[in-house]
């Protein structure tokens, strides 16, 4: 049996594993996964997770429930060596080693962008995982109730301030539907007003998702700024040292709350640790079919790949790194590895867009299709058909409908959970007030 490899376990390795599982013969190759998480992530459904509107283990999908003629090895790719057909593995537990390979799969994914901007580093958090989300929405409910019990002043404002860097989709749907959140949890505290939110949406642009056409992003910018946001555009953080913001427009604010979406990087173990060849800005270079050129049994898709994009009229353009492509150059790829691996041929991959859409919080959402553009409730209903069909597996999809119709009777689950980044703080301080405080 050939021995095929798959290098990281988002969409594009996820579905490339999956459908190979599903077109493999038995006995016909064997499949290894390597990814330090167990579970994939559903990307775009992070901002929702962030607001509440549905449970962080719905938007995980695990590995081993789905993948069950896979080898799943937990731990870090940190060199790809294709002359050898070697990568090593750093897990998470003891000495790193080596997995020898005859085919693979490059689907590492991407690392979010950062800038040596003072204070970021020690402050911000990120919004491309599931702990991350999910530590965006524990910091904000904890904030409330902290300032429930202050009188109004610094201290109490810097707690009801939260910004966001970053106006693309994910900066955006993050910021809109953690707004959303945070105005339906003011009406829980009487002690607390609307007015004392400050939301802060930085975008370095002059203007917000890129994936929309000007007119609708213009509209987006007034939604949010009519529900009583900010929104800085031209303007970059200079600093957010010990949370102290400052703005590149002169702007000057404490945050309790930093989340940063400023885009995608090149996955240094892509970028930096293979033999594999990269472009500029360190993705694996590749044909239309997915293969590496001029390498043999290579292959790469996902964020971390120059996929050649056939259905723009752009010469030399290149897939958008999004969950839309990945999701179905995974797909193909499968089919191209089990078509070779037969000696027959693989097809080109060739998507056109099926439009953007995007949740602004409950009940208001954007879609675009070329020229045409739904602003709204029924734009956030598509938001929702979309993603609850996209998302893998008809378990996954009946527990997201439930959280959903679940939140319509009852609300959100405003429940914060923040003691569980330190379980051993109650065990350790037993139950004396004093010796806790």
């Amino acid at each position: 049996m050939r021995k095929i490899l798959v290098v990281g376990g988002g969409y594009a390795g996820f579905y490339t594993a999956w459908k190979l599982e599903k077109k493999l013969r038995k006995g016909e190759a064997e499949l290894t996964l390597v990814d330090p998480r167990p579970y994939m992530t559903y990307q775009p459904f992070l901002p929702e997770v962030a607001a509440g509107s549905i449970e962080a283990r719905h938007a995980a999908i695990s590995l081993r429930r789905h993948l069950r003629r896979t080898k799943l090895v937990a731990g870090m790719v940190t060199e790809i060596d294709h002359a050898r057909r070697t990568v090593t593995v750093r897990p998470m537990d003891g000495p790193m080693f080596d997995i020898g390979y005859d085919i693979i799969v490059v689907t590492a994914g991407a690392v979010t962008r950062k800038f040596p901007v003072p204070g970021i580093a020690e402050h911000a958090i990120g919004l491309k995982h599931i702990e991350e989300a999910v530590a965006i929405r524990d910091r904000l409910l904890t904030s409330f109730d902290r300032a429930a019990v202050l009188q109004p002043g610094p201290a109490r404002q810097r707690l009801l301030t939260v910004t966001f860097v970053g106006g693309g989709f994910t900066g955006v749907e993050g910021f809109a539907e953690v707004f959303s959140l945070a105005k339906a949890l003011v009406k829980r505290y009487p002690e607390l007003d609307e007015s004392e939110l400050r939301f802060h949406l930085v975008e370095a642009a002059g203007r917000i998702l890129p994936e929309v056409t000007d007119r609708p992003g213009r509209w987006v910018v007034r939604s949010l700024e009519q529900g009583g946001a900010k929104v800085h555009l031209n303007t970059t953080v200079q600093s957010a040292v010990d949370g102290h913001i400052v703005l590149s427009n002169g702007d000057e604010y404490d945050s309790g709350l930093i989340v940063w979406t400023a885009g995608n990087a090149a996955n240094p173990v892509v970028h930096k640790h293979t033999d594999l060849p990269t472009d500029a800005v360190g993705r694996i270079v590749v044909t239309a079919d997915l293969r590496v050129p001029g390498v043999e049994d290579a292959w790469a898709a996902g964020d971390n790949a120059a996929v050649p994009d056939l259905a723009s009229d752009v010469p030399g353009a290149l897939t958008v790194p999004n969950a839309q492509h990945a999701y179905r150059q995974g797909k193909l790829l499968a089919k191209n590895v089990a078509a070779t691996l037969r000696g027959g041929k693989a097809k080109a991959y060739e998507h056109h867009s099926l439009g953007a859409v995007a949740t602004l919080g409950i009940g208001r959402g954007i879609f675009q299709w070329r020229w045409i553009v739904i602003k709204g409730f029924l734009a956030w209903l598509m938001h929702r058909g979309y993603h609850v069909l996209a998302v893998p597996s008809w378990e996954r999809k009946v527990r997201v409908l439930a959280v959903w119709l679940t939140a319509v009777f009852y609300g959100r689950d405003i429940v914060s959970l923040a003691s569980v980044e330190h379980p051993r703080d109650a065990f350790v301080a037993g139950s004396d007030p004093e010796f806790r405080a």
